[in-house]
């Protein structure tokens, strides 16, 4: 009988729950955790308690700042990180020096920097970087993927792209860590590189050229003075009596209380900060113009304070269009106390009420030119993130035995998708559009450089299909 995976978990935060689930439960016959690590004491705790309650031993504790020895001492095959997105490069490079592969959440980093130390590290080592796009698993991406794949709509020359986060889930990256741009590399990177892998696997094509405009335009203390909203509470976790649409309250979430509400008195994080204060570093509104190695273009939008949640594509070809709508909720709709609940609708589409002025759904329409439109039938699929969380785990933790459509990514599928939001962010900064073959990206740059021209220069470079 093969011996489990051994796996280490490196932040056991919101988005490390998936993971560790998955680990103490239904995988835990052939992924076995070992250990993990967290700055806070209370955090793991709390994770020590669930793991238990599960049947299964709490893993060893180790430290982040000595990953690379705690991998080797504890004969680790896998690491997963899921710390904040500023401390992925590190932990990565450590991780594959200390001998083990490793599963990064997305982004893979925030800047040049952190792509140009793993590309390094990925070739000294010979390690694997596994990064988690899931939307790639969920069924609508998939069946545009399928429909674009079959030459329906002919070579691709231009693609559509609007993604709306609403005023729960879009302020959310406003009241964390991710308000600053130095920890998250902004939308573009943290959020943006979701949407940016879809189009380059979709199309299968290269990103080549990025021209960004944006700003901080609804959130932020500046905008809150200019509506006259008036003095407001440093934190969402006030009197109960204080009606908010905007204010998150930890205590009526089970998990966020434990994992944070709970926790703060060990490293002092508020993961409930106001929306509308000083010190927010990122944009709220943002627009791209990319080009493709191909010839093709994308033009992008992200709103983050949408009265609902969703996106639209549209994918012009040289013999028709193919649209998908998808709406995730239709509104934000408070409850008696002025709040609402579900912070992303993504994630737990089971709890979202559905409104008949804009109701949930998906649909996907394809018209050739000289011909009547029609709609393509998506797969339903339960779950998180259109029922992409479930398929991405089977495919982590039993490995992708079949991939037609290339839905697992390579981490230079990681590097080609916050490429976009790096040159966005210097676009920014500049005014003018930006190469990405400009960026310094050191080994990850001749990389992508070979890809585009079709030459291997030792590193994996192969465009997903």
């Amino acid at each position: 009988m093969t011996a489990p995976t051994r796996y280490a978990i490196v932040g056991t935060g919101a988005r490390a729950q998936m993971y560790i689930e998955a680990l103490s439960g239904p995988y835990a016959d052939i992924a076995e955790l070992v250990a993990w690590a967290d700055p806070n004491p209370g955090r793991l705790e709390w994770n020590e308690r669930k793991v238990l309650a599960a049947g299964r031993p709490a893993p060893t504790r180790i430290d982040a700042a000595a990953l690379s020895d705690a991998v080797d001492r504890l004969d680790i095959d896998r690491v997963i990180v899921t710390a904040p997105d500023f401390a992925h490069a590190d932990l990565v490079v450590a991780a594959l020096h200390g001998g083990a592969d490793v599963v990064v959440e997305k982004p893979l980093t925030t800047d040049a920097d952190g792509v140009r130390r793993i590309a390094e590290a990925v070739q000294v080592t010979g390690g694997a970087v596994t990064v988690t796009f899931n939307y790639r698993y969920s069924p609508r991406n998939a069946a545009l993927k399928r429909v674009i794949e079959s030459g329906e709509i002919g070579d691709v020359t231009s693609v559509h792209f609007e993604w709306l986060l609403d005023t729960s889930h879009g302020a959310d990256y406003f009241r964390r860590w991710h308000r600053q741009k130095h920890n998250s590399g902004g939308l573009l990177v943290h959020k943006s590189s979701h949407h940016f892998d879809l189009v380059n696997w979709w199309i299968a094509d290269l990103p080549v050229r990025v021209f960004a405009s944006g700003g901080l335009r609804f959130y932020g203390a500046q905008n809150a003075a200019r509506r006259g909203l008036g003095e407001r509470p440093e934190r969402g976790t006030v009197d109960a009596a204080r009606r908010d649409p905007f204010a998150l309250d930890l205590r009526e979430h089970d998990v966020l209380r434990g994992l944070y509400y709970e926790q703060e008195q060990h490293d002092g994080y508020l993961r409930d900060r106001d929306v509308f204060d000083e010190g927010i570093s990122i944009e709220d509104n943002l627009s791209l113009v990319v080009d493709y190695a191909t010839g093709a273009s994308m033009t992008y939008a992200l709103n983050a304070h949408s009265p609902w949640e969703g996106y639209t594509v549209a994918v012009n070809g040289t013999a028709g269009r193919a649209e998908l709508s998808v709406v995730e909720r239709g509104a934000i709709l408070l409850d008696g106390s002025g709040r609402q609940h579900v912070v992303d609708p993504s994630a737990r589409p089971e709890s979202v009420a559905d409104e008949t002025g804009r109701p949930v759904g998906e649909r996907l329409v394809v018209q050739r030119h000289f011909d009547a439109a029609r709609e393509v039938a998506i797969p339903h699929a339960a779950g998180g993130h259109g029922g992409a969380d479930d398929a991405l785990l089977r495919d982590l933790l039993l490995g992708a035995e079949a991939d037609p459509l290339g839905q697992a990514a390579t981490w230079l599928d990681g590097v080609r998708a916050m490429a976009v939001g790096v040159a966005g962010n210097d676009s920014l900064a500049a005014g003018a559009p930006v190469l990405i073959r400009d960026l310094p990206f050191g080994a990850a740059a001749t990389a992508l450089a070979a890809a585009e021209a079709g030459q291997a220069v030792g590193i994996p470079v192969a465009v997903s299909r």
